[in-house]
């Protein structure tokens, strides 16, 4: 018989017959919300993977040397250089290619590698700053960037040298103008542009001479 407060069946009170009632639906309700982040978690494990952002192994070709890493899809080829390949001298400045100090060679052609994907690089060689020196001798242009003072922070000197040296590559003479246009996507807050128009000319004639 119910009252309006005590259940006697089996010496059950209603109070006790709620807080068990309780408690069993708590249990239930954790280990739903355990299955749940189980669940969760496989669910994004899933999504990873048919996304591609799980890690991928690629080969590249720094410097002339095939160098195997482990890369996040997503990931740039100036964050694969400075990052597991530990070539630091490829700068990160505005991180969206209007800056230029993170500047490369990709075949010989001067790239703003923060734009490009490092899967997306294939088997084309990479130069960084640290290859463009043979051994102890310097490429003209680092030489001539010394000589001339064409340093200041240094931030954005990586990135013009490359430039620079890819305009000798292709125009061994070039005038003013044409060094201006080489380097006009560059970004240099201290104001060396004038330092560094003067060494790539002065690198010309010397290796014209």
């Amino acid at each position: 018989m119910v009252g309006a407060g005590i259940i006697m069946t089996d010496g059950i009170t209603r109070r006790q017959f709620l807080k068990g009632t309780g408690a069993a639906m708590s249990g239930v309700a954790a280990l739903e919300a355990g299955l749940g982040a189980v669940a969760g978690a496989a669910q994004a494990a899933a999504v990873d993977a048919a996304a591609g952002t799980s890690p991928v192994e690629i080969v590249l070709d720094v410097n002339g040397a095939r160098r195997r890493v482990a890369v996040e899809p997503q990931a740039t080829l100036a964050e694969v250089l400075r990052g597991p390949l530990n070539l630091t001298g490829t700068k990160i400045g505005c991180d969206r290619g209007a800056c230029s100090a993170c500047t490369v060679w990709i075949d010989r052609v001067p790239v703003a590698s923060c734009m490009m994907l490092a899967i997306d690089v294939g088997d084309r060689p990479v130069v960084t700053i640290e290859g463009l020196a043979r051994g102890e001798q310097l490429h003209p242009v680092q030489a001539a960037f010394i000589a001339h003072d064409a340093i200041q922070c240094g931030f954005c000197t990586p990135g013009l040298v490359m430039s620079c040296a890819a305009l000798l590559e292709t125009n061994p003479a070039p005038s003013l103008d044409d060094v201006k246009a080489a380097t006009s996507g560059h970004l240099c807050r201290c104001g060396t542009y004038p330092h560094a128009f003067a060494a790539v000319l002065d690198a010309a004639k010397s290796a014209k001479g």
